[in-house]
């Protein structure tokens, strides 16, 4: 589950804004398994009336809807509060991106989408917003635990000697738990997108990872075929 602070209980809270009931049925459905609390509007001009009624920590936002379209209703959101914005749209030319960018757009996600894949975008979008500070100090998982203001991982208590990569990859990895993680994900964001190399160096730092994980090496799962992920 995903907390705003250290020791407080209240979920982030996600307002979901598409015309398309079954839309954000699905997108209910996984944010509220991924431990968020979920609102939905269906138009832009409900979605900026609660906004200004309620807080929310991220609103994910249909650009094509009745009323009031997503791009205009991300401009109003963004007067009254700063809120992060995932755009949702079944258009993926680069126009319409850099156009929802400019907006100030967090993420432009284009349909047909993985859920998965969103609520993984979700957890970004929330990190780099501050949502690595709004997490507990020191992560802890049986005899693993990660101290994240001093980039320390131990195990049994014992140090465990992490390169800054595998440090970087398991935190990343613990950041998304449960949530299957492409191999190309995993480069491009951790490694960049400007890396030169191929999904091998993936391979060879998480069977680094695990040696120096010890007992709990089996907390990181391959995915055949499609990656990894860090299972709780």
């Amino acid at each position: 589950m995903y907390f705003r602070r250290k020791g407080d209980a209240v979920m982030y809270k996600i307002l979901v804004v598409d015309d398309e009931t079954k839309i954000r049925e699905v997108i209910r459905e996984y944010a509220e398994f991924g431990g968020y609390g979920v609102s939905e509007a269906v138009d832009g001009m409900t979605a900026v009336a609660k906004c200004k009624e309620e807080d929310f920590d991220l609103v994910i936002m249909d650009v094509m809807m009745p009323k009031l379209d997503g791009f205009s209703a991300c401009k109003e959101i963004r007067k009254l509060k700063d809120i992060p914005v995932i755009m949702l749209s079944a258009r993926g030319e680069e126009y319409d991106k850099l156009f929802g960018f400019e907006l100030g757009a967090d993420d432009y996600v284009v349909k047909p989408f993985s859920p998965k894949e969103l609520m993984a975008r979700v957890n970004a979008v929330l990190t780099r917003r501050g949502g690595a500070a709004a997490q507990a100090d020191i992560l802890s998982f049986d005899g693993l635990e990660i101290n994240i203001p001093a980039r320390a991982v131990t195990v049994d208590g014992q140090k465990a000697e992490l390169t800054p990569k595998e440090y970087e990859l398991l935190f990343y990895l613990v950041q998304h738990k449960n949530i299957a993680m492409s191999r190309d994900k995993l480069l491009s964001d951790i490694w960049g997108y400007d890396f030169f190399g191929d999904d091998r160096t993936i391979d060879t730092h998480v069977k680094n990872l695990r040696n120096n994980l010890g007992p709990y090496r089996n907390r990181i799962v391959t995915l055949r075929g499609v990656g990894y992920k860090f299972e709780v």
